[in-house]
């Protein structure tokens, strides 16, 4: 029966995990995409090959870009597919980590499906990125974790990989769109390379505050709640509910949403009917292993605790 009951939690926990729900911040990202991009298919059904824009999204860690960035990209891409504008017009991978011209073109062409031999040189890893990018119709490129762009050593490969993706928007046969999602590392690159900053419209997903966000976290509580077929409790209802939540996500989104779906676990495996604020205190727990003292759904100085830290000593 215990099995039974954690097999059943695991599906219904993936089942939330890719459950987006909409916030205030995805709206403005939304809509500086969808004009890039209803631009940049304009140009291609018209038959023009001037030079391709893009976007940059960045904010801290847990910020939530990459859950907001890969929903705007699958659903966009779900639509064009139905336009019939194939399957592949907007392609999306993770930077690697060192980032060097080489690699990054490797990655690309993994992503692109081509798989090639590490022995090949720079100049014709590009030229083959470039040929299959316009055989398969890519309108635009996600690079995840763009941070990763920023020199490990010298500022030489930043100034490789830049060129290169400013080549890629400016390409006189098929230029595509690029878009970059990161920390705030990311901001420092563009400032580094005003050429490729000038070609992209910038979003910063910033903290949240714990007071004047507070309604919102208690909304979106009540909206993974309802996903998860359960009941909120009064005690998630709460104004110092969505300050505790926020303050313990370390004020970023993203981390407001794993704190709430790791809760929502919580219930599924006691098979409560309503999620309970003891149901956080017991999901931070199992994130930092602290204790009582320690756990900003107990306390009530929460502020004084350190979101960010794990295995946090007991107050002696």
């Amino acid at each position: 029966m215990a099995n039974d009951r954690i097999k059943h939690t695991a599906k219904r926990v993936s089942t939330l995990r890719n459950h987006f729900i909409n916030h205030e911040r995805f709206e403005p990202l939304e809509a500086q995409f969808t004009l890039l991009l209803e631009k940049r298919l304009a140009d291609i059904d018209a038959g023009k090959t001037k030079e391709a824009h893009g976007m940059a999204l960045s904010g801290p860690s847990g910020a939530g870009k990459t859950t907001a960035m890969s929903f705007l990209a699958q659903r966009t891409q779900e639509r064009l597919k139905a336009e019939g504008r194939g399957d592949r017009c907007i392609v999306s991978f993770r930077v690697p980590s060192p980032a060097t011209q080489k690699s990054v073109g490797q990655a690309l062409l993994r992503e692109l499906g081509y798989q090639i031999s590490s022995e090949r040189q720079v100049w014709y890893i590009w030229d083959l990125v470039r040929h299959q990018l316009k055989e398969l119709g890519v309108a635009f490129i996600l690079l995840d974790e763009a941070q990763e762009l920023a020199p490990r050593g010298t500022k030489h490969e930043l100034g490789s990989v830049t060129s290169m993706l400013k080549t890629l928007m400016t390409d006189p046969e098929w230029p595509v769109g690029i878009i970059l999602s990161g920390t705030l590392e990311l901001e420092s690159i563009l400032n580094h390379d005003s050429q490729l900053a000038r070609r992209l419209k910038t979003v910063r997903f910033n903290s949240l505050s714990p007071t004047a966000d507070a309604e919102n976290a208690i909304d979106l509580i009540e909206a993974y709640c309802d996903a998860g077929e359960v009941a909120a409790h009064e005690s998630t209802q709460e104004q110092a509910m969505g300050e505790r939540l926020i303050h313990a996500a370390a004020n970023q989104f993203g981390l407001v949403i794993e704190l709430t779906i790791a809760a929502l676990e919580q219930a599924f495996l006691e098979a409560s009917p309503t999620l309970r604020r003891e149901h956080f205190a017991k999901a931070y727990h199992c994130r930092s292993a602290c204790g009582d003292t320690l756990n900003p759904f107990i306390i009530p100085d929460f502020y004084r605790v350190d979101p960010r830290e794990v295995f946090p000593e007991a107050d002696t």
